[in-house]
């Protein structure tokens, strides 16, 4: 063997492991950056009778009312996530939900009960979820069906 090959045999370890390393930075820092999905509601939906589901690939929101505490469950872990609910000239108010029992489930009250309590009432709602970087985004309405 000459010298040439020896070299390139003792070379070679330290070159791939930095590769794999670099290679581990790269990843990283692609999913740190700010990307934007938009949801859409599966179904029909209907916050207040815990029907209401937002898609979105494979992630999934699903949204409830409970005694005027409004929940929002996940399928993946959230970093936040803040409700909106809109009047009429698509005024907003903003409710940033709080992590309940796991970064799975976040909730705050809300005065959506009282809004949509009877049947057939209809309420535009938003949604962001925020996740590594990535920004879940929905916008929909409810409607009370019972």
């Amino acid at each position: 063997m000459n010298r040439h090959t020896k070299m390139a045999l003792m070379v070679a370890p330290f070159l791939i492991l930095g590769g794999y390393i670099a290679s581990d930075f790269y990843i990283e820092n692609e999913a740190q950056q700010q990307r934007i999905f938009n949801m859409v509601p599966f179904g029909h939906c209907d916050v207040i009778n815990q029907k209401c589901v937002l898609k979105s690939g494979d992630f999934e929101i699903n949204i409830y009312d409970k005694e005027g505490s409004t929940t929002l469950n996940s399928t993946f872990p959230l970093d936040s996530a803040t409700l909106f609910l809109v009047e009429g000239e698509n005024q907003a108010s903003a409710y940033p939900l709080g992590m309940s029992d796991s970064p799975y489930y976040w909730q705050s009250p809300t005065p959506l009960r009282n809004k949509i309590s009877m049947k057939g009432d209809k309420y535009k709602l938003r949604v962001i979820a925020n996740i590594k970087g990535g920004q879940y985004i929905a916008e929909f309405y409810t409607q009370t069906t019972k």
